[in-house]
């Protein structure tokens, strides 16, 4: 095919994408993905302990819980009344829980039909010590003395008060309470409503955010208006997810637009024409739109962080059309474009190679959004490189560009750079930058704390801390895991795992536990309760008997009441309580049946993170019981892979020398030092600043070395030092990758941030050790 069926042929490739774009944006079908867990790798080696994660995550991603409080409790439900005003006006978002008493005797119901089997570890223990006395002083109590406990339903009914005590030990799961029909919780300065909403629509939908945030505000500032002085404190996965696309989506605009603006103003000072400004962004731009459209088939959702990433593209991707300006500017003006072309193939080949391959580095790793980033990355390089090969030999001929004062001023400074040759001063300054690097490195730390991947407002941080302390609520990211072949075993292993947890309790180590045992006990339990309480307070001469001879009724009342008392001693199932509405708040905490094991969650309060081996300890020993803290988990995976990526990395300087090899032959090395002893300073660099080292600080010199050799490449392809051309596009390029990269550091993201300093400092080093590894008075054959 001749160059313009060539052209021809990828005019029509880009038709297609700018159609394809055109259908993507105009029918809304790019939705970015702001779940920040869909960047984390996928865990097959244990799908259960998966499930369990994504079970608790699952089940607090679509609730928004809202605390309205005030000094005084009228207060209270007033602002509350104004808030809820305003989320009636939405229920197609919002949907909040209504109070009623009806709900509340719906609630105990079922428990009262089970009422004989439903007991207190402490009621157990006093049923197996005390003597009947105990029990008939404890009953006339209750009947007597107006202050002797809560009283649910008939005294007949409950009259040692088991059940009232088991129901109050349930309500001590949590601080809540009904109030005038509402949720309730105080703490010593102020009283408050709790509002528990369910999101009708996906937490992560960007459209759903855009309208659910302001519908908040709203509610927010109508409860401020009713209430000048109320506190508002408001939770949720939505109100995160939110704030980290509205964080991202500003990054994208300058990272973005400024690393354009970069590009623009450099161009214009080097060959002061918009015409080599415009082939430039062209390139870029059906990068761009051609990675999106092949991520978007490939993914069909494309992460936020992949668009924030993919903006820092722009620093890359216009390597090759410089690399070919610079090279037109300076070649015989008689020379044809496509000559040129043909004599810089070997070069640009070798670049995007080179590039794609530290791209693709990326994608060894476990990480979905990793995978998804270097994809998108490398699709956007060559796109942007099949059109510099393509159209610009058409486009730009010989003596169109003329060079600005930079470019001459540029050029003559290379006159002045330092060579390197094996002397002494050489060999005295490898010395001394050897050992300033080992005591650089020396210096490093690590950290690979998952919470680096996301820095939330502080205000959502402190209205979550505040959320936690009043509602006492366990965190969906440590619990326990409890496995067995079905419900019963499951249910025998969480009441063992709760007698080593009660110790816990008493030393104030945790403040208590969830599990789904203490509404539903194991058939054994339940039947060891019942047998019992049959021994110890019905049997014919028990404590009943003597109770009813002390109230002053026969033995038909005492008979009478034993039955009554039985029928209430009935098995009561787990299936039949989840059926219940007072099963909802609970439900999380059973998993049921993950590929064949039957597996629940018991979830722990007040957990600091003193405790944490202690509590790892206490399932030391269980059968089927397994700590699980997901944040030390993942950073330990974190950990392996930033390791492993270092390997990576090693691995990939040996294969790219392979690559470069046949071509450059005893000169390799010079193609790849600049690059080693910028990423080796760098984080030596990183060393002296106190920094950590993290796993994005590893994919940085991995995406360096792709860039970096771009930079040796154009410098070895035009060895002799009197030819400024590989020295002018090396500055070039390099000015627009630190621009973009640099403004990636600026990022509010610690992961991104550390990417973007990394590389900024990785690309300036490079730039500046390029030319000291060049030939002197060599001829430029290949110019």
């Amino acid at each position: 095919m001749n160059r313009r069926g060539l052209a021809l042929a990828w005019a029509l490739v880009v038709c297609m994408l700018l159609g394809h774009n055109a259908y993507l944006w105009l029918g809304k079908r790019i939705v970015p993905d702001t779940d920040i867990l869909a960047l984390l790798p996928v865990q097959k080696r244990d799908p259960i302990l998966q499930q369990s994660f994504t079970h608790m995550v699952e089940a607090s991603q679509q609730r928004v819980v809202v605390l309205i409080g005030a000094a005084d409790w009228a207060d209270a439900q007033r602002a509350s009344d104004a808030y809820e005003s305003v989320l009636a006006t939405r229920k197609d978002l919002l949907q909040g829980t209504e109070l009623t008493d009806q709900m509340q005797n719906d609630w105990l119901a079922k428990f009262q039909q089970h009422s004989l089997t439903l007991l207190t570890s402490q009621q157990e223990v006093q049923l197996r010590m005390q003597p009947a006395e105990f029990w008939v002083d404890s009953a006339l109590a209750k009947l007597y003395s107006p202050f002797s406990g809560p009283k649910l339903g008939a005294w007949r009914d409950d009259p040692f008060g088991l059940f009232g005590q088991w129901v109050q030990e349930r309500a001590q799961e949590t601080p809540v309470r009904p109030r005038d029909g509402r949720l309730f919780v105080a703490n010593k300065d102020k009283q408050y409503v709790l509002l528990p909403l369910t999101l009708a629509v996906p937490a992560f939908s960007m459209d759903a955010q855009r309208v659910v945030v302001p519908l908040l505000e709203q509610a927010k500032a109508a409860a401020h208006a009713a209430v000048p002085k109320a506190e508002i404190i408001t939770a949720g996965v939505v109100l995160h997810a939110a704030a980290a696309g509205e964080q991202a989506s500003g990054e994208v605009s300058t990272i973005g637009l400024g690393s354009l603006a970069g590009i623009i103003l450099l161009m214009w000072l080097s060959f002061r024409s918009f015409k080599p400004i415009a082939l430039i962004l062209l390139s870029i731009g059906i990068g761009f739109l051609g990675s999106l459209s092949i991520c978007w088939l490939l993914f069909e959702r494309i992460h936020l962080l992949t668009l924030v990433f993919g903006a820092s593209l722009i620093g890359v991707a216009q390597d090759y059309g410089i690399y070919f300006l610079c090279n037109r500017l300076s070649a015989d003006p008689k020379l044809d474009s496509t000559a040129l072309l043909k004599r810089l193939m070997p070069g640009l080949a070798l670049t995007l190679l080179a590039a794609v391959i530290g791209y693709m580095g990326l994608a060894f790793t476990p990480f979905p959004g990793l995978r998804q980033m270097a994809l998108f990355s490398a699709l956007g390089l060559i796109f942007a490189w099949l059109t510099v090969v393509c159209w610009f030999p058409l486009m730009i001929s010989g003596g169109t560009l003329k060079s600005g004062a930079l470019v001459r001023t540029y050029g003559n400074a290379l006159k002045h750079w330092p060579l390197l040759r094996m002397n002494k001063a050489t060999l005295s300054l490898v010395a001394v930058f050897t050992v300033l690097a080992a005591i650089g490195f020396s210096r490093l730390g690590a950290n690979d704390d998952i919470r680096l991947l996301q820095n939330p407002p502080k205000h959502l941080i402190d209205d979550q801390i505040k959320l936690s302390m009043l509602l006492d609520a366990p965190t969906p990211v440590q619990f326990f895991l409890v496995r067995g072949a079905n419900s019963e075993i499951v249910l025998q292993r969480e009441e063992a795992l709760k007698k080593r947890l009660d110790p816990l309790i008493a030393q104030q180590k945790i403040n208590g536990y969830q599990a789904m045992s203490n509404w539903v006990p194991s058939a054994q339990t339940q039947d060891a309760r019942r047998a019992l309480l049959e021994e110890k307070l019905l049997k014919d001469d028990g404590p009943l008997t003597q109770l009813a001879e002390k109230i002053g009724e026969d033995k038909a009342w005492a008979a009478t009441t034993r039955a009554h008392l039985l029928e209430s001693g009935k098995l009561l199932t787990l299936n039949e309580f989840l059926k219940t509405p007072a099963s909802e708040p609970w439900r999380h905490l059973w998993l049921g049946d993950v590929e064949g094991v039957t597996a629940s969650i018991v979830a722990l309060r007040g957990v600091s993170n003193v405790d944490l081996p202690l509590l790892q300890k206490t399932a030391a020993g269980l059968e089927g019981v397994q700590w699980v803290d997901k944040v030390d988990e993942i950073s330990s995976v974190l950990g392996l892979y930033r390791q492993y990526m270092s390997w990576v990395v090693l691995a990939a300087y040996v294969v790219v020398f392979g690559l470069l090899f046949p071509r450059y032959r005893r000169h390799t090395w010079r193609v790849l030092a600049p690059t080693a002893v910028a990423s080796i300073t760098t984080l030596a660099l990183l060393g002296f600043a106190g920094q950590n080292l993290q796993l994005f600080h590893v994919l940085a010199l991995m995406l360096l070395l792709g860039v970096g050799v771009d930079y040796g490449i154009f410098m070895q392809e035009h060895p002799n030092r009197r030819n400024t051309t590989p020295w002018l596009a090396v500055g070039l390029s390099a000015a627009n990758t630190i621009l973009s990269f640099g403004l990636l550091g600026l990022s509010r993201t610690p992961a991104l941030q550390a990417f973007g300093l990394t590389m900024l400092m990785g690309t300036a080093l490079v730039w500046l050790l390029v030319p000291c590894f060049g030939r002197e008075n060599t001829d430029d054959s290949r110019a």
